[in-house]
């Protein structure tokens, strides 16, 4: 190989790059960007939308534990079972026992040391708020240490809040 051949192989290298660098310094010039706050396109939201938004928080509890059953509850529950006991009598794991977890305080089990997000949250697991920390914990009760995604499915939350209604020493009457 030659000299000469050399040469041509680093000036095609040296264009390209040039090239390469040259096309992203006109695009600059040519799209002005000054404003580097707006990072997107603001879509606004026809009238109406936020207040199915925020009716979508709210659901129909009664609808929605009848879609659920104890038994299907149970086999879904098996995902909780690897951070949770929910035998009576049954012990702490990486999460808190569950047994009796309906209707008492979030972050009342004493011998667990809960998240301050939840041992300052102040409610009590109700039929509502259990389907929304179910949906997604981590959005539900920002902070948490929760690392579950959530259920997605209507059904298997309906029919986990039912077995974990069952789990208890008085379970409630359904809504």
């Amino acid at each position: 190989m030659n000299s000469f051949e050399i040469n041509k192989i680093i000036t095609a290298i040296l264009v390209t790059i040039l090239v390469v660098f040259g096309i992203g310094k006109i695009s600059d010039v040519i799209f002005d960007k000054d404003d580097k706050s707006i990072v997107a396109y603001k879509v606004e939201a026809p009238e109406g939308l936020a207040s199915q938004a925020s009716s979508e928080t709210s659901v129909d509890i009664t609808a929605l534990l009848a879609l659920g059953d104890v038994a299907h509850g149970e086999k879904v529950f098996k995902k909780c079972k690897a951070c949770h006991s929910i035998k009576q009598g049954g012990g702490n794991k990486i999460g808190p026992k569950l047994w009796n977890v309906m209707f008492r305080p979030v972050g009342a089990v004493t011998d667990y040391k809960y998240s301050k997000a939840l041992s300052s949250y102040g409610n009590e697991w109700s039929w509502e708020e259990m389907n929304g920390f179910l949906i997604k914990p981590s959005s539900w009760i920002k902070g948490n240490k929760m690392g579950f995604a959530g259920l997605k499915s209507e059904k298997d939350r309906a029919s986990v809040i039912l077995y974990l209604n069952e789990n208890s020493e008085a379970p409630k009457q359904l809504p």
